[in-house]
């Protein structure tokens, strides 16, 4: 497996990873509102279920950001090439290694470690249509990309 494949498939678990655990809060917060029967104090009931509804509008923007995840995922053609960074590139830097593909954060394959990144973040926005050799500044700290895959 190659490593982009298996950086890849470390993304993709996560965001069907956070999926599973905003639909799953969705499912207990619909359970509470369904279960939630009057009580003697109106007034409280009624705090109860605006929390509840609160929280579901809560999820449910949750839910839309996940869903974008996914869509930003399958974007990603693992068999493309570039000699510019873009979307699913593995840039190696002097300082870095990231993958250009959602924000996930840090993974280690083979004892490199890579920042899985969007093409939306201040590095990420930084890097991209950038080429081999191109010097990058971010943070007050220089560094060069040496290799594109």
């Amino acid at each position: 497996m190659t490593i982009k494949k298996e950086l890849y498939d470390h993304c993709y678990a996560y965001v069907n990873n956070r999926l599973q655990s905003v639909q799953n809060l969705i499912s207990e917060i619909q359970e509470s509102l369904l279960s939630e029967t009057k009580s003697s104090a109106g007034d409280k009931h009624e705090t109860g279920r605006a929390m509840l509804q609160l929280e579901r509008e809560k999820a449910g923007q949750q839910l839309a950001e996940v869903q974008k995840l996914k869509e930003t995922i399958t974007k990603i053609d693992l068999t493309k090439s570039s000699n510019i960074v873009c979307l699913g590139s593995l840039v190696y830097t002097t300082q870095s290694n990231y993958f250009i593909s959602i924000s996930a954060g840090k993974f280690t394959v083979g004892n490199i470690d890579f920042f899985a990144i969007s093409p939306n973040t201040p590095i990420g926005q930084l890097l991209l249509s950038k080429q081999v050799g191109n010097k990058v500044v971010f943070r007050n700290q220089n560094f060069n990309i040496t290799n594109i895959l």
